[in-house]
């Protein structure tokens, strides 16, 4: 039998099967992208609703199996090395190695919505919002870009090779940012910078990530006291905005 890698956990319960098709309300005139094919047992379903499905498989072998749909563009390759061809709606059972790698590759194309599976607890840090222990940067970051929304929990039988956690579908709609900044680039590293420490003040953590930012110790003087004396979890996306865009035109 052949081996495959620990984190190729191939979704196998009609139902959530089932399930996460509809999420996708396909038609006709849907082309989809599907990133981890495997055997083809989300590939199927899709098929029978979208116009297009565009299957991309790093496996040969199991790329091999899918060639029996006449509406599926068969890709073999890493889909962190491909570009992606159009497409308007994304929906897989995402290998999670990669879950945020290629959650944020996905993000810089257009379409209209994703329907994905990803470890729960990874779900549920997309989600969070402030105060909450599962907020940080990849909450901001994702959510600058799309709105996000769990839809269930998967169980672990619904796979085979179970995972050793339960997983989550989500529903994924690019947006317009909710706020702006001066310069994205800057503010998302602002964001890896301020909850690099999460247990300390947010102050200490900017001045230990200065040379990280390109600022100096003295750019902290411009920042509001009050806010710089919180913690990074409890601050919105919107404050933090503003600390980033203040920092911005203090850089060296």
């Amino acid at each position: 039998m052949k081996w495959y890698k620990k984190d190729q956990h191939f979704l196998i319960d009609e139902h959530v099967l089932g399930r996460i098709t509809e999420y996708g309300n396909l038609n006709s005139l849907d082309t989809v992208l599907e990133i981890g094919a495997g055997f083809g047992n989300l590939t199927e379903k899709l098929a029978r609703k979208a116009g297009k499905v565009i299957a991309i498989e790093v496996d040969p072998e199991l790329a091999s199996s899918l060639n029996r749909f006449d509406n599926v563009e068969v890709i073999v390759g890493d889909a962190m090395k491909q570009d992606f061809p159009h497409f308007n709606k994304v929906i897989s059972n995402l290998p999670y190695s990669i879950s945020s790698p290629v959650t944020f590759k996905l993000l810089e194309n257009k379409f209209d919505m994703g329907i994905l599976m990803y470890q729960h607890e990874f779900a549920e840090r997309m989600v969070a919002i402030p105060g909450s222990k599962d907020y940080g940067r990849l909450s901001i970051a994702v959510q600058y870009r799309a709105n996000v929304e769990i839809m269930e929990v998967v169980p672990r039988l619904a796979f085979s090779a179970p995972p050793q956690v339960n997983s989550a579908i989500v529903r994924l709609v690019p947006q317009p940012p909710p706020y702006e900044v001066n310069d994205v680039d800057f503010f998302m590293k602002f964001v890896t910078a301020a909850f690099s420490q999460r247990r300390k003040k947010l102050k200490n953590a900017i001045l230990n990530n200065a040379a990280f930012l390109g600022i100096s110790d003295k750019a902290l003087e411009k920042l509001p006291p009050d806010m710089i004396d919180r913690r990074a979890e409890t601050i919105s996306p919107e404050e933090l905005a503003k600390l980033s865009d203040i920092l911005f035109e203090e850089k060296i």
